[in-house]
């Protein structure tokens, strides 16, 4: 990207290889930094102005209330085949500054021009006596303002050498001995109007470009089960409240250790921003790396909280976390609570209940030095564990301000799994149900797994 080219100051005649011109009927507004060279200057012809370009830097469109501007590149500006009406579509007039070389263009090529007629004769910086790029001059401009509308200007009969520089990257391209005024306005007109739907289309193509790596990032950090060898049943949804995201402050994992052993765990980073989700990613990755190296309950929450202190932003930054660990058999689990909601237990033929949480302990990064105990809990032969955070309880109920609560939540699930409905789909019916009795998309994340056991 070039560097932004300062505020033109007032550059006098003598300098700028310009002269004023006196102003013809509707013909270009003129002035000492903008007109077409008439004849030899002298003393008596210079003048100094001071630009008032307001424009964004670089651009190449411009708007209703403004007049075009036109920087003109040729060697010999008082032969230049340029007649003085040109006019914008609105009528006004079309400014004209002119530069005899490449070092004067640069100079000239200030915020408010928005189309540059080049001279394809014109020899190219650092070529002496020719060379074999016959375009080399254009693509020194291209690179000097990516930003602008290009015309190339070219020797009548010569349309193919025209056609090149429009595929090198010029918008149009005209013959010299057959320019006239309204043809090189509408000219104008028509680069500056194709540059910026160029210039808009590039930005949309990027934009999508950017989007779809964002896509594939977040999609490659959500969780892959690592439960070969086991027969429990997996299954989860997850919905991050972000506009457009796929990824969250919340996270989950599963994974079984080579004693059998099914860790499970679910967690929610405070705030929904993508600095949120990136911790959330890493907490999870830490677990994982954590379980398979043999740490569990308080253990590993206590070193989870040791990297949450030196991986977040800022010191009001907290998780809460639910881990289970499954035995091999499938009959018990252990459950640790770091100020997260209690999972849910489904039996066949035994109502719908949430397990123990009188031992929850605080959020991971709230106290230093806290201690998680972990709590046995019998499950039996045939049953399922719901794990899920708080997006799933906190949606409002109606129009009112009143939440589903898990007391809700528990009722919503009894009721579904009384319809039959399992694994994925009692999960995706949850949050369906959730997010419609909210009355619209849920504005917090909302994760929820499940792991069950057949018989």
């Amino acid at each position: 990207m070039p560097a932004p080219v300062p505020r033109q100051r007032a550059i006098p005649a003598a300098e700028s290889g310009q002269a004023p011109a006196a102003p013809v009927n509707g013909g270009p507004v003129q002035d000492s930094s903008e007109y077409r060279t008439a004849g030899p200057r002298t003393a008596d012809q210079a003048a100094t102005t001071t630009d008032q370009a307001t424009s964004t830097p670089g651009r190449a469109e411009a708007t209703a209330h403004q007049n075009l501007t036109l920087l003109l590149i040729e060697d010999d500006p008082a032969g230049s085949p340029i007649v003085p009406d040109l006019l914008d579509q609105a009528g006004k007039p079309i400014r004209v500054r002119t530069a005899r070389n490449l070092t004067e263009a640069e100079r000239l090529l200030t915020d408010d021009v928005h189309c540059i007629l080049l001279d394809l004769a014109l020899p190219a910086p650092g070529r002496v006596g020719g060379g074999d790029d016959e375009l080399a001059v254009l693509k020194y401009v291209l690179e000097l303002a990516p930003r602008h509308a290009v015309l190339a200007l070219t020797a009548s009969g010569d349309a193919e050498r025209g056609a090149e520089a429009v595929r090198v990257g010029a918008q149009d391209y005209l013959f010299r001995d057959e320019l006239d005024g309204r043809l090189l306005s509408r000219a104008i007109r028509y680069a500056v109007e194709r540059k910026r739907s160029d210039s808009a289309e590039r930005r949309l193509a990027e934009g999508r470009l950017r989007a779809q790596e964002n896509a594939r990032l977040e999609r490659g950090l959500l969780p892959t089960p690592l439960l070969d060898g086991s027969q429990l049943r997996f299954a989860a949804r997850y919905r991050p409240g972000r506009s457009r995201a796929l990824l969250g402050g919340d996270f989950y994992d599963v994974v079984r250790t080579p004693d059998g052993t099914v860790h499970a765990m679910i967690g929610d980073v405070c705030g929904h921003g993508p600095d949120e989700a990136a911790l959330g990613v890493e907490l999870r990755i830490a677990w994982r790396a954590l379980t398979l190296a043999g740490l569990c309950g308080d253990e590993l929450l206590g070193t989870l909280q040791q990297v949450l202190e030196h991986e977040r932003a800022d010191d009001e930054i907290f998780a809460t976390l639910c881990t289970v660990d499954i035995a091999p058999d499938g009959r018990r689990a252990g459950l640790c609570l770091a100020g997260h909601p209690s999972p849910l237990l489904l039996r066949p033929g035994l109502p719908v209940r949430l397990l123990p949480y009188d031992n929850n302990g605080p959020a991971l990064g709230l106290l230093p030095g806290a201690r998680w105990p972990r709590t046995q809990v019998e499950l039996g032969a045939e049953w399922g564990l719901m794990l899920y955070t708080d997006g799933l309880i906190e949606g409002r109920i109606g129009e009112g301000g009143e939440r589903l609560g898990q007391d809700g939540m528990v009722e919503m699930v009894r009721r579904q799994l009384s319809e039959g409905l399992r694994g994925e789909e009692l999960l995706r019916a949850a949050v369906n149900e959730v997010r419609d009795l909210n009355g619209g998309e849920l504005t917090d994340d909302v994760a929820v797994l499940l792991l069950d056991r057949t018989g």
